[in-house]
């Protein structure tokens, strides 16, 4: 059973407002998405959503962090994890860890939503209270699935450097289908396919179709 959200505003600001507002009753209180950095390597991540506001340093220390990155992702690792970071020694524990608990944070759960090449989206969502079970972070895993269309296409929106018609080019490349094949389904020339799917490449900063729909992915685009 999903957590019902009614969504008034089209901003991803706006989304993930009501969705904080729908967790409150699992005492969620702030949600954070790190996205890869399109240009960087596998390990480096970006903020790319943030609610609320005031926890935007902890979201890019957990960011800069190498805690469910890479290394994670490679070892066959759950997709959501669960962890109580009020347990974390003050000694040993990870800025992102110190900087979450100041602000009055207890726990996280994390899920992740795979992208190609080892690269993902992931959701955290943090609250002041430990969780009593399995069954509240099963729930709060489950909001995130429900949710995350309409946050990806609102951070494909809020991130895209490409226009309507290239990533449209860029999507039926994905599908597989050649210039000339495109050009019958948008009932343009192959040229002007080939025309935007170069401006693609050049704004994505890579020198073929393949990496240019790779990155599109991890912009959320595609």
């Amino acid at each position: 059973m999903g957590i019902p959200v009614n969504f008034d505003s089209v901003s991803l600001d706006g989304i993930l407002s009501d969705w904080v507002a729908a967790l409150r009753e699992f005492s969620v209180e702030a949600v954070v998405v790190l996205g890869p950095d399109p240009f960087g390597q596998s390990e480096d991540r970006q903020v790319v959503a943030v609610h609320p506001p005031l926890v935007a340093e902890a979201a890019t220390a957990l960011a800069e962090s190498s805690d469910f990155g890479a290394h994670w992702r490679d070892s066959d690792a759950p997709l959501v994890a669960w962890q109580t970071i009020g347990k974390s020694d003050p000694q040993r524990a990870s800025r992102w860890r110190l900087l979450w608990l100041a602000h009055g944070f207890q726990t996280v759960v994390r899920v992740e939503f795979s992208l190609p090449a080892g690269r993902a989206f992931e959701c955290f969502m943090f609250s002041p209270q430990e969780l009593s079970g399995r069954a509240e972070a099963a729930m709060l895993a489950w909001s995130a699935l429900n949710i995350w269309p309409l946050v990806k296409r609102s951070i494909a929106t809020a991130r895209s450097m490409l226009s309507p018609r290239e990533r449209e080019c860029l999507e039926l490349a994905f599908r597989g289908l050649t210039a000339r094949e495109s050009g019958l389904a948008l009932h343009c020339t192959e040229r002007t396919i080939n025309y935007h799917l170069a401006n693609a490449m050049a704004k994505l900063k890579v020198d073929n179709k393949m990496a240019a729909i790779q990155r599109a992915c991890w912009l959320g685009a595609l």
